[in-house]
């Protein structure tokens, strides 16, 4: 049984969408069990904007960074923050959930990934739908790329946006690693290596930006982006 959970959003001048996000969250949380416990904590990186006080002001806990850091030591730190703030709850009975800031959950999001967890599964990737449609001949090469990644084992993608894993399971492996790109796939693939069970959940939805000028290097808006051009 699941007796904790931890939101986990990194947000790098983000207080335009980070409002919506929190709002989404927060009805996505109340639909959880009332006994299990909850944290959110939003990691504001290097922010030129209101994007700290936003989050405290929506009651969110807040850590500031002002290093140059890569993604993966972003997502870290907030990792580190709310397991630390869990440990009191056994590490096989508390989840890590990880979105981000431009990204909108479903209502039932929090209480799809803790019911895969609660049937034995370590890790769940979950589905993202672009908030907007692109370019006209941009979106079929996106939705091609999707098909394309589709296997017998489920919808074969991995978004740092729509992820949760076991913390038992992220104490093992050693987390996220301070990389500047990838770090969900890194991940994944390390659980993968060493044995975790995990699943592709199309019912744990989520909608994220279709913006072409992301904040991580590399990321789905450099995807996106290289689509745009190329159409």
């Amino acid at each position: 049984m699941i007796t904790s959970v931890g939101v986990l959003i990194p947000a790098r001048d983000e207080e335009t969408d980070l409002p919506a996000c929190l709002r989404a969250l927060a009805v996505a949380l109340r639909e959880l069990p009332p006994e299990l416990e909850r944290r959110v904590c939003v990691v504001a990186d290097r922010c030129r904007d209101d994007t700290a006080k936003l989050a405290r002001d929506a009651g969110t806990e807040v850590l500031v960074n002002a290093r140059d850091l890569p993604i993966g030591a972003i997502r870290a730190l907030g990792a580190q923050h709310l397991l630390r703030g869990l440990d009191h709850h056994a590490s096989a009975r508390t989840v890590l959930l990880s979105t981000d800031a431009d990204t909108l959950v479903d209502r039932d999001w929090a209480v799809r990934h803790v019911r895969r967890a609660e049937a034995g599964w370590d890790a769940v990737a979950g589905t993202a739908k672009l908030k907007t449609a692109l370019a006209a001949n941009a979106q079929p090469r996106y939705e091609a790329l999707l098909a394309n990644a589709r296997t017998a084992a489920g919808h074969g993608n991995v978004y740092g946006a729509n992820l949760s894993i076991r913390a038992s399971a992220y104490h093992a492996v050693g987390g996220f690693l301070p990389i500047r790109t990838a770090e969900d796939h890194d991940l994944w693939r390390r659980l993968a290596h060493a044995g975790f069970r995990l699943v592709y959940a199309e019912e744990a939805k989520v909608e994220t930006s279709a913006r072409l000028n992301g904040r991580a290097p590399d990321g789905l808006s450099t995807l996106l982006r290289a689509l745009a051009r190329a159409s």
